[in-house]
């Protein structure tokens, strides 16, 4: 453990329909029902990345940087329907500001390239294929479950809220004959396999669409009887189905559509239980209400209106994934395609390697239940498998539910996920790559490639060593809780495997081969995909040791060498040239557009040096969120959250530095108080009385603490922590 829019500019909003009257705050102009959603506004990280300076380099003519990859649609927290606008398919969240035409509404999202399925469309009488509509960004509102918007070529308003497992859409038409409902079922942002729809009585429609395996089943209502339905290409990708409504009434046409990942059954009982008869206002409500409670849990004094926004729009952001798979019923379909029923909810698997550092941890201490539930979603895949699961890169499982196990979630089957997660651990075949190499070099060798460039495949030896220590020394902290003391004694010598891959004569952490040979040449400024690194360059990786960060100082050769090698980290020039998809945001050679370095502001505490790591985590709260002229773009992908929450977290002036580890950094907030509530009731208050920026002293409920780190204990029993600033 250690010790040491467009900014869209409102009027006053008429709230008259849902029976209340609010002003609309400078936000995403959405309806809203409290203070704290109003302030939400979910089309920051939407909009392209597109200053050059911010960027680091030129992008060439037909690259969108990888910022934002955000959606604006509606959703409540962790639910199953993500019910937003889709601009464009193939794209990172389906929606990309700049475009001008909207093709559907779909009903998952992530942000990652993948789902957005079962799109919807209403489409007026005389409408062509290809089905499209342009708007514009005056005439749409998003806030936290609802979105609006106008569909221009096509004279519809199109009002969106959603539940968990349900979407409600209501579309008024300008000419109500004719009107029709696109089911865009031969498209999601994944290939679509198979699809398929059949009416069910007079005005419902049920039926599936297959990506990638995962096959989704849907039933919807529709308000106004059904006359036909127009079906092409039934089955095939690109097919689609056009729903005819009668005419003979004027009505708004609501659509209610709920999804499961079991059976049009379930779906069916999914809709019952959460829509039913409920208006869309009374649905909206809900919806809203579950995110008030949810953002109101921190409450902020003392800062900037944009401030305000971006917090509460970050933190809104944070709770969106992981997303629930089962039923109402409990029922889910598991990772070996079998439907069963336990005593917890099922979700997808988190974004391990992007939000291990701190939305997990944000999640444990906002949502200890879904926390919980999480695990052991992860832990019945882990049992299919063999080995608990990961996501994209590392063992982060092991940060992930040792940090949720000594913050004091432990209603899941702890033995069973560590007995896992030892497999993973010792075990070749499963969630390491070259775990056996690992175990009896001390480092993963890298492969010995001439003239690497940056797509070049290779093992990314450095980044799985440093990985791999830091998860050693997380799965060490759960090995001591559970008295395992043959592989606590390993696994915290195996912590220090970090060492093996720091070369003393450029300190930095280079590649080695098989024979233990230095990896050459060496630039530490290229940035590679997989070659030594994983999306870095050996300036953004040589930072990362949180679990031994008096360790990694010593490396350097004391804190002067330290202090020196950060200061250049954060003054050295990117080189222009060096153009990579997902690498972006740059202060210096440290991106923030991009996970890896993410640690490496917080660096100068362990030199002493506080008011060096507070400048730059300003500078990064300042120039790296809601920037470019609309102020709605990210200099990086938000990874689920990820970014989000790193935003969350520095500008309340805690940040879990080592999440395995139940204890937090403290910064300088940029708010002159926080008051932060946890579920169980308890009081956690932040202050800045001095309102400087500069780092001179801790104080927990009066005392002065040594050291920079508080523990857990204050989210469990309340306290109050006075940041003692100059």
């Amino acid at each position: 453990m250690i010790k040491f829019h467009k900014n869209i500019v409102l009027a006053a909003l008429s709230m008259s329909f849902f029976g209340y009257n609010v002003a609309a705050q400078k936000s995403g102009g959405g309806l809203s029902k409290g203070k704290y959603t109003a302030l939400v506004n979910p089309f920051i990280g939407t909009a392209p990345l597109l200053d050059t300076k911010i960027i680091g380099y030129t992008p060439p003519a037909d690259m969108r940087v990888w910022a934002g990859l955000v959606f604006p649609g509606s959703s409540v927290p962790n639910a199953m329907v993500q019910l937003s606008p889709m601009t464009k398919y193939r794209s990172g969240a389906g929606y990309e500001y700049e475009d001008t035409d909207i093709l559907g509404f779909t009903h998952t999202n992530k942000g990652h390239w993948n789902l957005c399925h079962i799109p919807l469309l209403p489409v007026p009488d005389g409408a062509a294929f290809p089905y499209k509509s342009s708007f514009s960004h005056d005439q749409e509102k998003a806030s936290p479950a609802y979105y609006e918007v106008y569909l221009k070529e096509y004279n519809v308003q199109v009002k969106l809220t959603s539940t968990l497992r349900c979407g409600v859409h209501e579309y008024t038409f300008k000419n109500n004959k004719g009107r029709k409902v696109l089911f865009d079922l031969g498209r999601a942002n994944n290939r679509v396999d198979d699809w398929q729809i059949k009416q069910e009585g007079s005005n419902a429609v049920s039926g599936f669409q297959r990506t990638g395996g995962e096959k989704i089943y849907f039933y919807a209502t529709l308000s106004s009887p059904i006359e036909k339905l127009d079906t092409k290409d039934l089955a095939k990708s690109g097919g689609y189905t056009l729903v005819n409504i009668k005419d003979g009434d004027t009505k708004p046409v609501t659509v209610k559509i709920a999804l499961s990942f079991v059976s049009v059954e379930n779906a069916t009982e999914n809709l019952k239980a959460e829509v039913g008869e409920k208006s869309l206002s009374k649905v909206f409500n809900e919806g809203s209400t579950l995110w008030e409670n949810l953002l109101s849990k921190i409450q902020v004094k003392g800062g900037t209106e944009q401030q305000n926004v971006m917090f509460y729009s970050m933190l809104y952001r944070s709770f969106l994934w992981p997303a629930l798979r089962s039923d109402v019923n409990g029922q889910f379909t598991d990772d070996a395609g079998k439907v069963r029923k336990e005593n917890y909810h099922y979700y997808t698997l988190p974004s391990l390697w992007d939000d291990y550092r701190n939305k997990l941890v944000l999640l444990s201490i906002f949502s200890p239940e879904v926390t919980a539930d999480i695990i052991s979603s992860m832990i019945n895949e882990g049992e299919i498998k063999g080995f608990m699961p990961t996501f994209f890169h590392g063992d982060h499982a092991a940060s992930f539910i040792a940090g949720s196990y000594m913050r004091g979630i432990r209603n899941y089957d702890v033995k069973k996920a560590y007995e896992l997660l030892l497999n993973n651990a010792y075990k070749e075949g499963g969630t390491r790559p070259h775990i056996s190499e690992y175990i009896a070099k001390g480092y993963v060798p890298e492969q010995d490639i001439k003239d690497p460039k940056i797509e070049t495949k290779g093992n990314a030896g450095v980044t799985k060593t440093l990985e791999y220590a830091y998860d050693d020394h997380a799965l060490s902290l759960l090995a001591k809780e559970l008295n395992d003391t043959e592989h606590y004694n390993d696994l915290v010598k195996r912590s220090k495997n970090y060492e093996n891959v720091f070369d003393e004569s450029t300190t930095f952490m280079r590649g080695k081969l098989e024979d233990g040979k230095w990896v050459t040449p060496f630039n530490p400024e290229f940035p590679y995909y997989e070659y030594m690194y994983r999306e870095a360059n050996a300036w953004n990786v040589s930072f990362y040791v949180p679990h031994d960060m008096p360790g990694l100082v010593k490396l350097y050769g004391g804190d002067k060498p330290f202090e020196a090698k950060l200061d250049e980290l954060f003054t050295k020039p990117w080189n222009p040239n060096y153009i990579a998809w997902n690498i972006s945001g740059f202060i210096g050679q440290y991106c923030h557009g991009n996970q890896p370095a993410h640690e490496a502001p917080f660096s100068y505490y362990f030199v002493n040096k506080p008011e060096k790591s507070q400048k730059r985590i300003d500078e990064i709260l300042a120039t790296m969120y809601g920037i470019g002229p609309e102020k709605l773009a990210l200099s990086g992908m938000d990874d689920a959250g990820e970014m989000s929450s790193w935003y969350v977290f520095g500008a309340l002036g805690l940040y879990p530095l080592s999440p395995a580890d139940p204890e937090y950094i403290v910064t300088v907030p940029i708010f002159k108080e926080v008051v932060w509530t946890t579920p169980a009731g308890k009081k956690v208050t932040i202050k800045n009385p001095n309102e400087k920026r500069d780092l001179e002293a801790i104080k927990v409920n009066g005392s002065k603490i040594d050291g920079y780190f508080i523990p857990h204990d204050l989210f469990k029993n309340g306290g109050d922590i006075q940041v003692i600033t100059k």
